[in-house]
Formats: structure tokens, sequence, C-alpha cells
């Protein structure tokens, strides 16, 4: 596309990124720079082909960029992110951030910034994750359509108008992920306690989980009208079932779960 990227923080969510991109050829290696204070992270990167250094100094006193994406941890981004403020006007910039509100940014950067707020997950990294966006009102529509031809790479994209609704986003698929993985875990386990060897609890479950995604993914029907045509009466569904959803059980946890990491979100913003 022809767009000159930095990409501020190289670890696992932004090399995977980066490397789905350029893979896509949504990116060249002539367009993106990455900078990365971690040796072995940065020397991943290079390995990519692509312009690296270790703090925002290397950067080249005539270095332009049309996009600026910010990957590194929340705690940091007050110390990081000034030097970056000569690229606003021209540039547009990304945060992966949870937690830091756009307002922090043009604290930063300037009331005048184009800010994007992007909430990823884990599955990003193979090319299936969830991608939520949120931009100010300095964010072209050109840019909107390039970042979310850039994050499509790795999965799917939506956006959202109220920034507070991030919180909750963050929430549900930010940290979705862990949610299912424990699931996983706990399926396994049960599993193991019915009779059947570790290996092949830990396959049943993963395909279980894997399969049942994909059908809700992929079918006409909503979540509930599938888990109704796999449930006979009387039969060995409906009888967990009536476990997981008698008294709203699961319902209730997975909503007071949902509940105790918008909180969180929330306070790690202040």
């Amino acid at each position: 596309m022809g767009k000159s990227v930095i990409l501020v923080g190289c670890g696992n969510m932004g090399y995977a990124m980066l490397k789905g991109w350029m893979a896509a050829g949504k990116l060249a290696s002539g367009d993106a720079t990455v900078i990365e204070p971690n040796d072995d992270l940065r020397d991943r990167a290079a390995r990519l082909g692509v312009w690296v250094a270790g703090t925002a100094d290397g950067l080249p006193a005539d270095a332009t960029a049309d996009l600026v994406i910010f990957a590194v941890k929340p705690q940091v981004i007050r110390e990081v992110a000034p030097p970056y403020a000569r690229f606003a006007g021209k540039a547009t910039f990304v945060s992966v951030l949870a937690g830091t509100g756009t307002a922090t940014f043009e604290e930063i950067l300037g009331r005048n910034a184009a800010v994007m707020r992007c909430m990823p997950n884990t599955p990003a990294a193979i090319g299936k994750g969830m991608m939520v966006l949120f931009s100010n009102r300095n964010v072209t529509d050109e840019a909107k359509t390039f970042v979310s031809a850039l994050l499509g790479v790795s999965g799917a994209v939506t956006t959202i108008d109220n920034e507070e609704l991030m919180d909750a986003v963050t929430a549900v698929s930010g940290s979705g992920p862990a949610y299912v993985f424990h699931f996983i875990e706990c399926l396994t386990a049960a599993g193991e306690k019915a009779g059947l060897p570790k290996e092949t609890a830990k396959l049943l479950a993963m395909q279980t989980v894997y399969g049942a995604a994909s059908l809700a993914r992929e079918s006409d029907d909503t979540p509930g009208r599938l888990r109704e045509q796999v449930t006979s009466p009387n039969g060995t569904t409906a009888a967990a079932l009536s476990v997981l959803m008698g008294e709203n059980r699961l319902l209730d946890l997975v909503s007071d779960a949902v509940d105790a990491a918008k909180k969180r979100s929330i306070e790690l913003g202040k």
C-alpha cells in the first residue's frame, strides 16, 4: 500500500501482526520500522527485513511516518510516546494498549493528534483474532480504511463509536481467549476424572471447542438454536446442561468474570 509504518514495541503481539502484514503483502519490508529495546526481540524483527532501532533516538532526523503503532505495556507509554509527537499532523497513531484512552495520547502527542485504539486478542497471532477499533475526531476516513485492511489480516475487525465501551470489549474479546483456554483445561480435567486417558481427554476437549466455535461462526443458526439441536429431551446433553444452566449458574459466573475484567480495565485507565 506504500504507507510508512513505525511499530513501537515488537513483543509477541507486535511481531505476530507485523509478520502477518508482510506475509499478506499489506506491508513491504522497506515500509516498516521497528523500535524495540530488547536485543533478542529486535533481532527477531530484523530477520523480517525491516529497519530496526533500540529507541526513538535511533530514527533518522528526516524520518516520516503515515502510521505509528504503539504495542508496549501501558505502564511505560508516557515515557515511550513523547518522541513520536513530531509525527503528529501527518501520521495516525494506533494504540493496542489495554485501558489507555485516546485522551492520554492527545495529552502526550497534542490535541490534534489522530489516534485510534485497537483491542486485539491473542488468536491474532494465527490470523483468527478479534480486533475492535475506536477513532478520535482527528482520524481520516483514509486512515480508518488503511488500518482496518492492515488489521484484517489478523482476523475480524469491527468498530465502536463510544470509547467507554472499550472496557467491555477488553473484558469480552481481549481477555476472552483465557476464559476459553481455562474451559478447555476444565473439560480436559473432567474427561480424565470420567476415566479417559489424559491425552485423549485433551484432544476431545480442544477439538470439541474448536469445532463448536467453527460451527457457530459458519452457521446461519444462533448459538442458542445450535445448542437446542444438540440437546435431546432427557438425554445426556440435557443432563449436563441442567447443571450448567440451572439457576443461570454458568451465565452468572461468566457475567461476574466479565464484570471483574471490565472493572480492572477501568482501573488501569485511571
